[in-house]
């Protein structure tokens, strides 16, 4: 017990290291020196506080995130056990989500740069199956430090994301109640969506219909069939919803909104092959931003949330675990093809 906290009261002159921080590396060094090994138990946080002088808080804190790593177990009524002599792991993060979309690789390519090395990360995908999503969600569970997760809109949801700690959990894209404390960044569909629809009145009115593709078929939001009835109704604008775009059905005058990017790109090639101008002949609205959107055919209109943003308060959660809950807001980047 000595030999631990000398180690750490050695990193008293390491300016940039915080009290949480001189534990955690003190604790390490004595992992790698011997003075641990596997399935000892190391001092009681009222132990480590009152032998450093430090506050019980800061100690759970370094425990905690020791225990993160996989380093650390807690046992109740005993007290902390190294459970890994492996002293370098890193914090192992859990990230679900629906499909390697693009606007969600964009997401996860954020996160994994600004982490860098600090963390590892392994990617699961449930694409809006729920036997596939509740298969995930059991086989994670316990094994990780961290869980991003885009979740499911069903009533098992809570029950399942309730058994993980609310301060490692952080729920992304979609947003589900768990509890008042849990923390979400995510996105909102039907109001964003019918306000975007209503900021566009100008250049839909130039067609004579507007069809929307959607299907229940795939992981779409309803909220944007729910939006996109009520702004045709609310504006008196002919409007239809199709499952998805057949080959060779565009026709001139009518405005598309897509959802999915099969539905977009077989649009574009018919474009193409008839020689109809994008935003005069036909018109289209896209969910979701790329670079590829920004240029292909001079432009296509489209609507998002910044997922560069979502990314960036994930990493501040994923770092200092404070309770974010925000929905983000929707941009429009007016191009060529509305």
């Amino acid at each position: 017990m000595t030999a631990v906290f000398q180690k750490i009261i050695d990193l008293n002159d390491v300016s940039h290291y915080s009290k949480k921080e001189r534990i955690i590396e003190g604790l390490i060094r004595s992992i790698r020196s011997g003075d641990y090994v596997q399935g000892d138990f190391v001092p009681s946080v009222n132990e480590m506080s009152q032998g450093l002088g430090v506050a019980k808080e800061t100690v759970v804190k370094a425990y905690k995130e020791l225990k993160d790593r996989g380093i650390l177990t807690a046992k109740h009524g005993v007290g902390y056990f190294i459970s890994s002599s492996e002293a370098d792991q890193k914090l192992n993060i859990a990230l679900v989500l629906y499909a390697f979309h693009t606007f969600q690789q964009i997401f996860y390519d954020s996160i994994r740069e600004q982490l860098g090395d600090e963390v590892n990360i392994d990617v699961f995908f449930h694409h809006n199956n729920l036997s596939v999503y509740e298969n995930i969600l059991g086989d994670i569970k316990g094994r990780y430090g961290m869980y991003i997760i885009a979740p499911i809109h069903h009533p098992s949801t809570p029950l399942y994301l309730s058994n993980i700690p609310k301060e490692n959990l952080l729920l992304v894209d979609r947003y589900e109640f768990i509890s008042e404390d849990h923390a979400f960044v995510s996105q909102e569909f039907e109001n964003s969506t019918f306000e975007v629809l209503k900021s566009l009145i100008e250049p839909f009115s130039k067609f004579n219909e507007i069809v929307l593709f959607y299907t229940d078929d795939i992981d779409y939001p309803k909220q944007y069939k729910t939006a996109f009835e009520r702004f045709c109704q609310d504006q008196k604008i002919k409007g239809r919803i199709e499952k998805k775009y057949s080959k060779g059905s565009i026709k001139k005058g009518t405005a598309y909104i897509t959802i999915g990017d099969i539905d977009l790109w077989t649009l574009l090639k018919d474009t193409e092959l008839l020689k109809l101008e994008l935003g005069v002949d036909v018109g289209i609205l896209s969910t979701n931003d790329s670079p590829v959107k920004e240029i292909i055919c001079g432009g296509i209109t489209t609507y998002h949330a910044d997922f560069d943003s979502m990314a960036d308060k994930a990493v501040q959660f994923v770092k200092t675990r404070e309770v974010i809950q925000e929905i983000l807001p929707v941009s429009i980047s007016r191009r060529k093809s509305l």
